[in-house]
């Protein structure tokens, strides 16, 4: 049978019948024979029910196009294949058209309603049944993109929602699982649905940054234009209690977008920052296959730039992390809004601002400095009214300057995100900002590179006055301080600066800021103050007391460091330098204070009774007594120094010309008595006997007034009690001493005796009594002895008792005997020791003379002139004189025992 002889049943079931096999091109030619039959609503009908959903669609895209088009091309089939319906009979193909079930075209979905767009209606249901029932997502673009220019609303559908599903599902995230159908897709409200397209972005880290921008570009933006998905009336741009416009355009499912941005910038900034980096915001869509002209209106387009801006600006905030990658991220990302906004002309990379430093704030932006604000970046982050977040060029440019100052912050090494930098800023609190500078100071100082560079120290002022006053000097004074640090005095953070050149020992550059600059940034006074704290800080951290080595060689260099503000006259200057020469002068001895630890400066600097530190060194230093001058001028250091100190405290005592005095008077006293002592320790009675008599015995200063010498009368007592034993060292030479070495001693001992009388307080008389008691009874008992021995001597030495000997005349001898003392001793040897009473009357009597003690024994004084050497009176033996200079200054001590006129003197003499 001829095709063009078939009946309209039997044409009906042979279209069927070919559309079931997908026989494209046989169709084509049964359409073109048979054209009142098959017309267009009923070919697509038959295409979308009988055509197998596994058909390529480039197989069929060209009759669709020709269908639409009412004109049907050549086919390339030559004759039809009627063979399936030439054996059935008419009546029967008659009865199986009409229970054809045929696909109907209008949905309630589609994006066209009607008959008028059946070619719309078939797209739309093919693409659902593609999806559904054989899952070929990839194929679907393939169908509909010949057609977008078909209908405005078929080309808004295909953009908006298939072409994001199908990005997402088989493009994008191929792997990932599909938890939606097309159809059951294009039904999800907007945040749903937004929700939905970004659940894999950001996920899995992949390798290229760019594809959070991608799926922003690719997904999120082209379902945007879908203008059902917009409604009227945003309440977001104003205050809660503005009435919304009606005009305004609002999108929930954006809205989702902006709150999925934020929560990303809170949980992986690099997902932020990646997004704002690779994507140039709304303006930026992709929307494949050259549909270049599928725009929103304007109203929705600022929306849209508006809002992001506000959100980027806003996650800013709510970023917790301080890494130099993750706020150099957020700089650029300000800079890229102010950019797509149009305010960014005057900004710069960051790589510029860290070195030039941009100056200042506008008035607008520094009427936003307010605690108030601090509130603004915790709480309705994205709310139009929140003046912080509003993407003004204000509020963006403050914005900018926090990031830089977090940035600059953590470079230095103390971590700070921008949240923390705006409260620095806005809640101005003094103790917080001076931490700050104190942990800016201590960072600087801890990264600070090895070797001498100069420039760091320069760059590290200039960032840490910046973040004061966000501006860089010369200006700075001209600037108002607005920065997270502005809170502090500039004289504090110039301090800190001028400690922290002088710790790290950046002299010539802290002279050339501090003292030799024409605008000196601190006052003399001030530099002076951080000098000496430096320099105390150096001593104190020092290790090793020598002065030319370690932290008192900084400390030295830090004095002088500043000729003009620290000259040697400066109290500051002085003390240290004493503080210098008695720590120096401890280098030479050993000194442990503390078992296993060696002897630090410090010690010295804080010690409640630096003078003692001498003793130790006394006691674990042989023959060091030896050195009293050098000991002596160790105490006078620590004295001009202003040791000992009060409880520690870094503070000297005021150096009145009264205080000096008296604490040096102590000081020599304390110092001779402990050499005395290390004498006697070390069994060198000579040395203690002769710093008794020449030093202890000394008179007292004039116009001073005295203390209390609770050392001296003591050192004056151990040295007239000591015996002497076989360790006791002998003596170089005796002078006009006795040879006999246990009467030399013993008088020696009186005379140490004789100054304790002389220096110790009425309480403690009776017990240096005693002991001179004793010593003279001893020393009584050894001149007898020795006299005996002369006589035995004589006796034994005449010529007339020598055998041979010749009778010779016995004449006196005209040479005085061998030892005077001992001679006179023997002549007066009937005079027994004295007793108290006895040495009480001999007291009395040399008060009636007017006789006055000697410091030295080496001559007498009656009536204030020198007593004449008449060889016709009687020698006056020395044990006397020892006593008559003792008893002198007892007078008035012990007078009353007799009841002497202790004036009788001075009357007489007057």
């Amino acid at each position: 049978m001829s095709c063009t002889l078939l009946s309209p049943a039997k044409a009906l079931l042979l279209a069927v019948h070919l559309a079931a096999h997908a026989d494209i091109d046989a169709l084509r030619l049964l359409a073109t024979r048979h054209p009142a039959v098959l017309r267009k609503h009923l070919l697509l009908r038959i295409l979308l029910t009988a055509l197998p959903e596994t058909a390529d669609p480039a197989s069929y895209v060209g009759l669709l196009q020709e269908i639409e088009a009412g004109r049907f091309q050549d086919s390339t089939v030559d004759e039809l294949d009627c063979s399936p319906v030439s054996a059935i009979p008419e009546h029967e193909a008659a009865q199986r058209a009409k229970r054809l079930h045929l696909a109907q075209l209008p949905h309630a979905d589609a994006p066209v309603q009607g008959d008028d767009d059946d070619l719309a209606c078939f797209l739309f249901h093919r693409s659902l049944r593609m999806d559904s029932e054989t899952g070929m997502l990839s194929r679907i673009p393939d169908l509909l993109m010949p057609f977008l220019r078909h209908s405005p609303n078929l080309r808004a559908w295909v953009v908006s929602t298939v072409l994001p599903f199908v990005r997402r599902n088989a493009e994008y995230y191929a792997e990932a699982h599909v938890a939606y159908s097309l159809y059951d897709f294009q039904k999800l409200p907007g945040p749903h649905a937004v929700g939905y397209l970004l659940s894999r972005t950001g996920h899995g880290a992949p390798e290229n940054p760019s594809y959070v921008a991608r799926d922003l570009r690719g997904l999120l933006m082209p379902w945007l234009l879908d203008r059902s998905r917009w409604t009227l009336g945003d309440q977001g741009s104003r205050t809660p209690n503005d009435e919304p416009a009606v005009s305004d355009p609002n999108c929930s499912g954006w809205q989702q977008a902006m709150i999925w941005l934020t929560t990303q910038a809170v949980d992986s900034w690099q997902v932020f920052v990646s997004a704002v980096d690779h994507w140039d915001g709304p303006a930026d869509v992709d929307l494949g296959h050259g549909v270049d002209d599928l725009l929103l209106q304007i109203p929705h387009r600022q929306y849209l730039l508006q809002t992001y801006a506000r959100t980027v600006v806003a996650a800013l905030f709510l970023i917790p992390d301080a890494s130099q990658e993750c706020l150099a991220g957020l700089y650029r990302a300000v800079l890229k809004i102010r950019s797509i906004q149009g305010l960014g002309d005057e900004d710069v990379p960051l790589e510029d601002a860290l070195a030039l430093l941009p100056t200042g704030l506008n008035a607008e932006s520094v009427a936003l400095l307010d605690a108030k604000s601090a509130s603004h970046t915790r709480n309705d982050l994205l709310q139009g009214w929140n003046p912080l977040t509003s993407p003004t060029a204000s509020s963006t440019s403050l914005v900018l300057m926090l990031a830089l100052s977090a940035l600059i912050f953590t470079n230095t090494g103390v971590p700070c995100s921008v949240r923390g930098a705006a409260d620095l800023v806005f809640l101005r609190d003094v103790r917080e900002q001076k931490a700050q500078v104190a942990n800016l100071v201590r960072a600087v100082s801890s990264n600070a590179p090895h070797g001498e560079d100069e420039q760091y120290w320069i760059r590290a002022r200039l960032q840490i006055l910046w973040l004061r006053n966000w501006c860089k000097p010369p200006t700075h004074d001209a600037c108002t301080p607005t920065g997270p640090i502005a809170a502090v005095p500039r004289s504090f953070v110039e301090g800190e600066i001028l400690k922290l050149f002088l710790a790290k020992s950046c002299y010539n550059l802290a002279r050339s800021v501090y003292e030799d600059s024409a605008d000196l940034p601190l006052a003399t006074d001030m530099v002076q103050d951080a000098v000496y704290q430096a320099a105390l800080n150096a001593f104190d951290n020092a290790s090793n007391p020598n002065r030319s080595r370690g932290g008192l060689k900084r400390c030295d260099d830090i004095i002088r460091a500043f000729p003009k503000t620290m000259g040697p006259k400066l109290p500051g200057a002085i003390r240290l330098q004493a503080l210098l020469k008695a720590t120096h002068a401890l280098s030479d001895y050993r000194l442990v204070l503390k078992q296993g630890e060696p002897f630090s400066p410090v010690v010295l600097r804080v010690h409640s009774d630096p003078i003692a530190v001498i003793g130790k060194v006394l006691e674990q230093n042989d023959k060091a007594y030896t050195r009293l001058q050098e000991f002596l001028e160790m105490g006078f250091n620590m004295v001009r120094a202003g040791l000992p100190s009060q409880g520690g405290s870094d503070k000297p005592r005021e150096p009145t010309n009264e205080r000096l005095g008296t604490d040096m008077f102590v000081a020599e006293k304390r110092i001779i008595a402990m050499c005395v002592e290390a004498a006697l320790r070390e069994d060198d009675f000579e040395t203690a006997y002769s710093y008794v008599v020449s030093r202890l015995g000394a008179p007292d200063p004039g116009d001073i007034p005295v203390p209390y010498d609770g050392w001296s009368w003591q050192a004056a007592l151990r040295a007239g009690q000591y015996v002497r034993t076989e360790r006791s060292q002998q003596p170089t030479h005796l002078g006009t001493a006795s040879g006999n070495l246990e009467i030399r001693h013993l008088e020696q001992r009186i005379e140490c005796l004789a100054t304790a009388l002389r220096v110790a307080p009425t309480s403690e008389l009776q017990e240096v009594l005693k002991s001179f008691r004793r010593c003279e009874e001893q020393l009584d008992s050894a001149i007898k002895e020795e006299a005996a021995n002369e006589a035995a001597w004589d006796a034994a030495g005449n010529v007339a008792y020598l055998p041979g000997a010749f009778d010779i005349p016995r004449t006196e001898s005209l040479h005085p005997p061998r030892n005077i003392t001992a001679a006179a001793a023997a002549r007066q040897a009937e005079e027994a020791p004295m007793s108290l009473f006895d040495l009480s009357r001999a007291t009395a009597r040399v008060a009636q003379r007017s006789f006055t003690g000697l410091p030295s024994l080496q001559g007498m004084t009656v009536g204030g002139k020198p007593e004449a050497d008449n060889s016709s009176q009687p020698r006056v033996r020395k044990r006397d004189q020892l006593r008559d200079a003792a008893a002198g200054t007892l007078v008035s001590g012990v007078g009353w025992l007799i009841g002497a006129n202790v004036h009788q003197g001075t009357k007489e003499g007057g």
